[in-house]
């Protein structure tokens, strides 16, 4: 890059770039900003905000000193590795999406590793907080920014946080999300039993209670215990070369964790199962708090337009370049994605003006060459191999 934009004087010019990404006080939320200001409208040209995607991406790291590096799940591998990992909030329409929010996991024995945080320039206002919590605040944010509204899409890992749903209802937001086979739930009709009175003795009690005939189950109990013709086969949308199909189900439930510390039950919400033919058991759940009237087909479409963003992060990780940040420091790291954001946003604005159809497939696009005399450091030409 410094090649191309200044060939007479490549070494400042790198030095500059440098600069500018990984020392250089500029905002990346003010950046984020614009580029949402600039992008969104170009995307609603083609239909409304329909969701709101929180999603979390890992990028393999060897070593321990680059900010946020630990051996925790890492997505791009499938498994433990050493990796660090970054939060992230979409807005998306039915055709297109773009990262909104952005920020990395700071794991909690690197908040409490003083030494660390400031060989790394981690902020000291940062602490440490679950992805959970960093999604909520991305949230709360885009509410208090007042943006176009869309239902709250997240994987298990948000989903199964009690606190996580809580807050995005307390902010008068719908979401559907998914959650783990263990969690446990009022089946159908069913709800916790009212506080037992104790007579005329002590405070009346306000707490719900169980009994040992009267218990919750499991949402993966509960699909098991249905019958087969609960489950409907649906194609929710056209894949690139097949249709898109499986078996669902959906019930009407309540969640039950922790509600014998409440005086009132939680809400009835929905949950959605998928048991594709051939399996054993379910292989997904959702909970939703979209209306009791909302279609089961377009229960489903909502749910699985989460894929979108694995697009997004396909793009921005092959094309665009955002795992190849190899600073180490916490401006840099959220400069490197920021700008990688600013670039593919660009590319969405100008997909957004053409058809749907024109859209499809790959960015495809070709980069200018470097400068005829130009050599890599390092390689056998370069000054400094010397």
């Amino acid at each position: 890059m410094a090649a191309r934009l200044d060939p007479e004087n490549i070494q400042p010019m790198r030095q500059s770039l440098h600069h500018l990404v990984a020392k250089a006080p500029w905002s990346d939320e003010v950046l984020l900003e614009q580029v949402r200001n600039y992008v969104l409208p170009t995307m609603q040209k083609q239909g409304p905000v329909v969701a709101w995607i929180v999603d979390d991406t890992g990028f393999p790291k060897k070593g321990k000193h680059s900010v946020g590096v630990a051996r925790q799940y890492c997505g791009q591998v499938g498994k433990q590795d050493n990796c660090r990992v970054a939060v992230s909030l979409s807005v998306a329409t039915w055709s297109s999406s773009l990262p909104m929010a952005y920020r990395l996991y700071l794991p909690k024995e690197w908040a409490e590793d003083a030494e660390r945080r400031e060989q790394t320039e981690v902020p000291e206002e940062v602490e440490f907080q679950t992805k959970p919590e960093i999604a909520l605040e991305q949230i709360c944010a885009a509410v208090a920014a007042n943006l176009d509204r869309g239902v709250v899409l997240a994987d298990a890992a948000y989903g199964i946080n009690t606190e996580f749903r809580e807050g995005l209802t307390k902010l008068g937001l719908q979401y559907v999300v998914g959650v783990q086979s263990s969690m446990t739930v009022w089946e159908p009709g069913q709800q916790p039993l009212p506080a037992k009175s104790r007579g005329n003795i002590g405070r009346p009690p306000r707490l719900l209670q169980r009994s040992t005939g009267h218990l919750p189950v499991s949402v993966k109990q509960l699909a098991m215990s249905l019958p087969s013709t609960a489950f409907q086969k649906i194609t929710w949308r056209e894949g690139t070369d097949r249709k898109l199909q499986s078996r669902f189900a959906a019930v009407r439930v309540r969640p039950a964790h922790r509600d014998y510390e409440k005086a009132e039950p939680h809400a009835e919400e929905w949950l959605l199962i998928e048991w594709p033919r051939g399996e054993q058991e379910p292989t997904k759940y959702w909970v939703s708090t979209l209306p009791p009237t909302t279609k089961l087909k377009a229960l489903i479409k909502t749910a699985k337009h989460r894929w979108i963003i694995e697009r997004d992060y396909e793009e921005l990780k092959q094309e665009l370049g955002l795992g190849h940040f190899e600073g180490r420091n916490w401006r840099g790291f959220h400069h490197h994605a920021t700008l990688c954001i600013a670039a593919y946003g660009f590319l969405v604005a100008e997909r957004n003006r053409f058809s749907p159809s024109a859209r499809a497939g790959h960015l495809g696009f070709a980069a200018l060459g470097p400068a005829p005399d130009f050599r890599p450091r390092g390689s056998p030409g370069s000054p400094r191999a010397a």
